[in-house]
């Protein structure tokens, strides 16, 4: 079975989500963070496994389920962090993180039989997930993150390493109010769809 994955900061005020502010304040971004990782980590929970990971920068909270073994993050850029999490794991793993608390136990469900890694391409041109049948960290490191571009780049660096990949559906992930909005109305029944609106009423004039 495969090992999941979930690469997150510990939702702190003036620490995640700082693009939701405006018009959201701190502690409404941070409150938000929390319900898109709760989210998240209760998907992992429900999603068969050999063993569920949260890789953490920060402390961890109520909002994690049993079950988990928590992994600090490693110093360094994000493609040394994504790397450093695939190095932890001797077998199949799927990486995902918390901005896409719209995800189903279904799409985590994967299947390394007829492929060598999948990837789920962010609609900002990112990614939001990256399985590996054999986890290894060259095939992050250097992958510039957070640009248009990354998802691609990503993709072609595994294609150029001989690997066989299966493409996710493509998802869209929780970086800007209108995100956040989106996200919401695709999960209507998650704790970030009632964080948000809960927001909304305390900040609606």
């Amino acid at each position: 079975m495969t090992t999941l994955l979930v690469i997150a900061k510990e939702p702190v005020p003036g620490r995640v989500k700082t693009r939701l502010t405006p018009p959201f304040t701190p502690p409404e971004a941070a409150a938000l963070a929390e319900a898109s990782l709760a989210d998240t980590l209760l998907v992992v929970a429900a999603t068969p496994a050999a063993r569920r990971v949260l890789v953490l920068d920060g402390t961890p909270g109520p909002w994690l389920p049993p079950g988990f073994d928590v992994v600090r993050q490693c110093a360094g850029g994000l493609d040394e962090r994504l790397a450093a999490a695939f190095a932890g794991c001797d077998g199949p793993a799927l990486l995902i993180g918390m901005d896409t608390p719209q995800v189903t136990p279904e799409l985590l469900t994967v299947d390394f039989a007829d492929c060598d890694a999948y990837l789920g391409p962010a609609e900002d041109g990112g990614f939001w997930a990256l399985g590996l049948a054999e986890p290894d960290p060259a095939l992050l490191r250097g992958v510039p993150m957070s640009t248009p571009a990354t998802g691609a780049v990503q993709r072609e660096r595994l294609v150029r390493a001989g690997l066989r990949v299966r493409d996710l559906p493509r998802l869209r992930d929780v970086d800007t109010a209108a995100d956040a909005h989106a996200v919401a109305a695709l999960a209507p029944r998650g704790r970030f769809a009632a964080q948000l609106a809960r927001c909304r009423a305390v900040t609606r004039p």
